[in-house]
């Protein structure tokens, strides 16, 4: 590679050999590496929509993650990205260097599906570590509330200098706030609860089942495989509780309180036998699905359905 151009230049000359290097996975020539940290001010010089088009490509390329690091080392990082520079070198469990969160996020980023929005999520999704750390008895670390305050620091900085697209903005946003959802999943989790997570992730789901597998950086033997089985297991049940409640109804809401005033009935629990008598028709296909409730109001009459159902409204009713 060339000496960098000369300070009077455009200064987007110094991202020049970034998409080599993520390309290619191989570090530039140490002075230029060094000529470039010289004037590494100056990349915030460059528009910041014409950073995010810069910056995207190499991120999602091959080597996204020894681009990470090169952009550190010629004090480009510092500059653009201070909230993710800060996690050089910052451990995550009682100084252990393999937990470093630098090291960590360079794995998320270098396993993450090449999706622009993935993989910016992957490198910002930890960076509310770096405030939130405390120190506990017995070496142990916690960071409660990081993917909140990871949030707010990605307003405060990163979005004021870097041009992140509405949309992107927006779902980098959602992802850094839930990254920690997929992985607390258990299979103890009720259909309630599976339905409660699909409902608030579904815009991002796919982008946010994604960061949750890159997410996985354990060494341990097994316990990788397992995570990615948690995960493949709470997306077939989001899938498998999707389908079923799209299926229609084959009885309508409101049936009940039609069924009172077309027959003058009370409330009580003869309405859930006479509902269930539909139910079992319906099962039988000897009356149709989905259709409007004066429909079924029509079958009771004309198959007596009420013969033989006991009326008994509740308690304290009339």
């Amino acid at each position: 590679m060339t000496t960098p151009a000369p300070r009077d230049l455009d200064p987007r000359a110094l991202l020049a050999p970034l998409g080599e290097v993520a390309r290619t996975g191989t570090m530039p020539d140490a002075e230029l590496t060094r000529q470039i940290a010289g004037q590494a001010e100056r990349v915030l010089e460059i528009p910041p929509d014409t950073l995010y088009e810069l910056l995207t490509p190499p991120l999602c390329d091959k080597f996204p993650h020894t681009a990470l690091q090169w952009l550190r080392d010629a004090g480009l990082l510092v500059q653009l990205l201070p909230e993710l520079d800060a996690t050089h070198d910052f451990s995550q469990e009682g100084g252990r260097r393999h937990k470093d969160v630098w090291d960590h996020t360079k794995t998320v980023v270098r396993q993450a599906v090449p999706r622009p929005i993935v993989r910016w999520a992957a490198a910002l999704h930890d960076i509310g570590k770096v405030p939130t750390r405390r120190f506990l008895p017995g070496g142990k670390v916690t960071f409660h509330g990081h993917a909140e305050e990871g949030v707010r620091m990605f307003r405060r900085g990163p979005v004021k200098r870097i041009g992140f697209p509405e949309d992107v903005r927006t779902t980098i946003e959602a992802l850094i706030l839930f990254h920690l959802r997929p992985g607390q999943y258990e299979p103890g989790w009720t259909d309630s609860a599976v339905r409660r997570f699909h409902r608030e992730t579904e815009p991002f789901l796919r982008d946010l089942l994604d960061l949750g597998r890159a997410d996985i950086t354990s060494k341990r033997p097994g316990k990788r495989a397992a995570c990615l089985r948690s995960i493949h297991a709470l997306a077939e049940r989001i899938e498998a509780l999707a389908a079923e409640d799209a299926k229609p109804k084959p009885l309508p809401a409101g049936l009940g309180n039609l069924l009172m005033s077309g027959l003058e009935l009370p409330p009580g629990k003869h309405l859930g036998d006479l509902r269930k008598k539909l139910e079992a028709l319906y099962e039988a296909g000897e009356v149709l699905g989905g259709q409007p409730a004066e429909y079924y109001l029509d079958v009771v009459r004309e198959r007596s359905l009420m013969d033989d159902i006991e009326i008994r409204p509740p308690r304290g009713f009339g």
